[in-house]
């Protein structure tokens, strides 16, 4: 029966436990990609317009460019993790080549006599976040063993729900599970229950007495605290924007534009914490392999609007607003256990829990707060210029939706813990004939009331460029830091990781008139 009620109905209990703030940042926070002029300045275009970049901060811009062009970048991450777990420290370093962006401009100028002197399209793709990394952290738990953690969702669950009965499966039960708390458990959430069940079966935990009706269980593993703990974290993905974007100019000062963007994810996260006892006790659990695997793939919408004016012959300004982007996700999951107690599984010391099952769960919604920019910029004739961005994000008001029981919680504490953070970026560039020197400095606030769970961050960069008619190839150099801590868990086993991640980036660009 257990078997026929999982085929029939959905996991809506897993979305009270699986979506977290954590996961709402991943998609909130973008980095800053794009071509190899726009990273060497530091990403300060919104007033400059011309780069197939500014469009995506300005989408005014595009009627800055003089032809028709065609632009493709790649970028490589090379990132240097160090993390830091109970006074151990660990050190990462991952490299990856990306597209970073593609598109073309067609400038449209007019012949008659009319204030509307010229009109752009564009078409540009871009990277605006690649999740691509690896990191480990790894130290001795003085406090605290994995065991609380299947303690804390255990706790309040009847035991009968999670022994397994003739002819059922692992999976018919895990599956069964998933589908509380309907059925006659109304107090009873499903994943709570299914995180119960592994920990249970892999003998992490027992219940305090061979009751069908017992709510109350206690940890397998002995001793005194003294855990060697490590974590192994291998992500992949990326999120990626396509902009259609239209700009018109107006007698040869104002430019006004507008951005039609299609958002699309796929992020891939593969967790293996190992816990390893070294208490010299003769009974119980000596180590603990927990494996969580989650795909997260979706798709989304927003618009931007732009204006770009010059002031006199040598000074822009640039006002742009991008509204919040509507993204509907999609979760596939799977776990697994693997326990090492010599005295507990009924054929071998070695106990492996693997329900085998992917489970895909009904689809849900993000909104993800928008943005404003002001811009300010001043060009030296054809010899450089200095140009300067002032963004700001309201992160409170990011939302899973809909906002009703399932989400309440968590969207509760993105309102108490995000904040409304602002983005500086400045960036100067100087030409000598057909080359030209660019550099730039961004300053990002930490998207967190408490910035030690992701810090600012502060980039450096710089670049060079050659134009040789009707091609231009640039080259940038650029160079981030951020730290922020991670928790493995949600409850039970809370300790912390500090991680300092520095990425240094190398983008090249190949630009193409028409």
């Amino acid at each position: 029966m257990k078997k026929i009620l999982f085929s029939l109905f959905v996991f809506s209990s897993f979305c009270i436990s699986a979506q977290s703030t954590q996961d709402a940042m991943r998609y909130a926070l973008d980095n800053m990609n794009g071509t190899a002029r726009f990273r060497a300045m530091g990403g300060a275009f919104g007033a400059l317009g011309g780069d197939f970049s500014s469009i995506s901060i300005n989408p005014a811009g595009s009627t800055v460019f003089m032809n028709n062009q065609v632009g493709l970048t790649l970028n490589n991450n090379n990132i240097n993790t160090n993390a830091t777990f109970f006074g151990s420290g660990q050190n990462e370093r991952n490299s990856n080549l990306a597209l970073n962006q593609a598109g073309f401009v067609l400038v449209y100028k007019n012949q008659v006599d009319t204030p509307w002197k010229k009109m752009a399209f564009a078409v540009n793709y871009e990277n605006t976040n690649n999740f691509d990394n690896a990191t480990t952290y790894r130290g001795t738990n003085t406090n605290n063993s994995i065991a609380s953690y299947f303690l804390a969702n255990a706790n309040g669950i009847p035991l009968e729900l999670l022994q397994m009965q003739p002819n059922e499966t692992l999976g018919d039960l895990y599956g069964y599970l998933g589908t509380l708390p309907d059925f006659g458990y109304p107090n009873v959430s499903g994943f709570n229950a299914q995180q119960a069940l592994l920990g249970y079966q892999a003998f992490v935990i027992n219940s305090v007495e061979n009751n069908p009706l017992n709510t109350n269980y206690t940890s397998n593993v002995f001793g005194n605290a003294n855990f060697d703990q490590r974590e192994t974290l291998i992500q992949s993905g990326y999120n990626g924007k396509l902009s259609f974007n239209f700009s018109a100019e107006y007698q040869d000062w104002l430019h006004l534009g507008v951005n039609l963007n299609s958002h699309f994810s796929d992020y891939t996260r593969n967790s293996s914490f190992l816990e390893v006892n070294n208490n010299s006790v003769a009974q119980g659990i000596k180590s603990v392999r927990f494996n969580n695997d989650l795909r997260t793939y979706g798709n989304g919408f927003s618009l931007q609007l732009g204006a770009l004016a010059k002031v006199g012959s040598d000074l822009r300004v640039g006002l742009a607003y991008e509204s919040p982007t509507w993204m509907t996700f999609t979760d596939q999951f799977s776990q697994s256990v693997a326990s090492l107690c010599i005295e507990c599984g009924p054929n071998s010391a070695t106990n492996n829990v693997n329900p085998r099952m992917i489970i895909e769960f009904p689809s849900y919604r993000l909104n993800i707060p928008g943005r404003w920019t002001g811009s300010l910029a001043y060009v030296f004739g054809k010899r450089g210029l200095l140009s300067i961005d002032y963004a700001i994000k309201d992160y409170r008001n990011t939302r899973f939706v809909p906002a009703d029981d399932f989400f309440r919680p968590v969207n509760n504490q993105m309102s108490d813990n995000f904040a409304l953070a602002s983005e500086l970026r400045m960036g100067g560039e100087f030409k000598i004939q057909r080359w030209s020197f660019r550099g730039g400095y961004r300053f990002e606030q930490s998207p967190y009331l408490n910035e030690r769970t992701i810090g600012d961050l502060m980039g450096l960069s710089t670049g060079i460029g050659y134009n040789f008619g009707s091609t231009r190839l640039d080259l940038a150099y650029s160079y981030t830091q951020r730290d922020y801590e991670q928790s493995s868990f949600n409850v039970g086993l809370l300790d912390v990781a500090q991680f300092q991640a520095r990425i240094n980036a190398v983008t090249m660009t190949l630009l193409f008139e028409l």
